[in-house]
């Protein structure tokens, strides 16, 4: 089957040509090969090209892909194809929440790589979409997806990339954490928290370094000597496993707010403290979306937060069941009042 151009000569001598679908069958009778046509397009110069481009398009999807090239044209042949669809909508949402910019404004001091918020954003659509080591993650980015602005990576610059994470975590997560509370209208008055543990496989914890209370490495000095990976009571019940200890708050419906992680032998009333002083240097009142009316109660501050956020073992705060408690005693002591007012 073919699309073949035959001329018509007119009366006053133009010529006009007409496109057609045909394809040759056997005459038995004729003991030859006759034209049969299947479609008319019509004339040649006023063809619906829109129609030849879906009927192209139509055919093309039973090929593949580099048969489809060599029939579109000479000189061209099929490298690969990658899926979009994953990260092309993280990348949105990462514009979105202008992490690309908050990240790039903060990396761009020092020697860094022009193209570091992308490798930042590659591994966290490879976490999201393939979690990986950061070996196979480069290997993922080369091989398996197209990630826009970033056309090739190598695991060492994953691994720079991650050491310069660190050094703008706070202020990034403080920023982020803003964008997603205005571009989602989050109530942040009230903050839950509440910890687990998760363990190694590994019958060794970590070498132990000078640590200060949050968990976080010091220089040389008299310090508490913690490994990150080290024994503590283990909510799995696998004390006999090196662990670490993972804390999240979020709000009243569930949007993580921030998350920690300390040496698995942190108790929580250290937590509890350290976790009361970040989100108070976070002040959340000046995220409370919308103003307030006549009558209305003042937004809470960050001081207020902060002492909603102690919770109970099963992380519910305690204030609430605080008042109820409260709420309880005051009713039966009205109840006895006024059974000896009555006697």
């Amino acid at each position: 089957m073919y699309l073949r151009s035959t001329p018509r000569k007119n009366k006053d001598g133009s010529v006009v040509r007409y496109l057609q679908l045909a394809h040759n069958v056997w005459d038995p009778a004729a003991k030859r090969s006759t034209v049969q046509v299947v479609y008319n397009f019509g004339r040649e110069d006023a063809t619906n090209r829109a129609a030849l481009q879906r009927l192209v398009a139509s055919v093309s999807r039973f090929l593949d892909p580099d048969q489809a090239l060599a029939a579109a044209g000479e000189g061209l042949a099929f490298l690969e194809s990658r899926p979009v669809g994953g990260v092309w909508a993280l990348d949105g949402l990462w514009r979105r929440l202008k992490i690309d910019k908050t990240a790039r404004r903060l990396l761009e001091s020092g020697r860094r790589d022009a193209c570091a918020e992308r490798v930042l954003f590659a591994l966290v659509a490879n976490r999201a979409l393939a979690p990986s080591s950061k070996l196979a993650a480069a290997r993922w980015v080369n091989e398996d997806v197209h990630v826009e602005g970033l056309l090739a990576t190598s695991d060492d610059a994953c691994y720079r990339t991650m050491d310069w994470l660190l050094e703008i975590t706070g202020t990034l997560e403080r920023e982020v954490f803003g964008q997603v509370a205005n571009l989602l209208n989050l109530e942040v008055d009230l903050l839950f928290f509440d910890t687990t543990s998760t363990y190694f496989e590994t019958g060794e914890p970590d070498q132990p370094v000078a640590r200060d209370a949050t968990g976080a490495p010091l220089g040389e000095g008299e310090h508490t000597m913690r490994g990150f990976r080290s024994f503590g009571k283990s909510k799995d019940h696998r004390d006999d496993l090196p662990q670490v200890v993972i804390g999240m708050a979020v709000t009243r419906q569930g949007i993580p707010v921030r998350v920690w992680c300390w040496p698995g032998a942190t108790n929580d009333s250290a937590l509890i403290r350290q976790v009361k002083d970040d989100m108070r240097d976070w002040t959340l009142s000046r995220m409370s979306s919308g103003s307030p009316t006549a009558g209305s109660p003042p937004p809470r501050t960050a001081a207020t937060s902060a002492r909603a956020i102690t919770t109970t073992s099963s992380g519910r705060s305690c204030a609430p069941a605080q008042r109820r408690r409260k709420r309880r005693c005051h009713a039966r002591a009205a109840t006895r009042m006024s059974r000896r007012t009555c006697g």
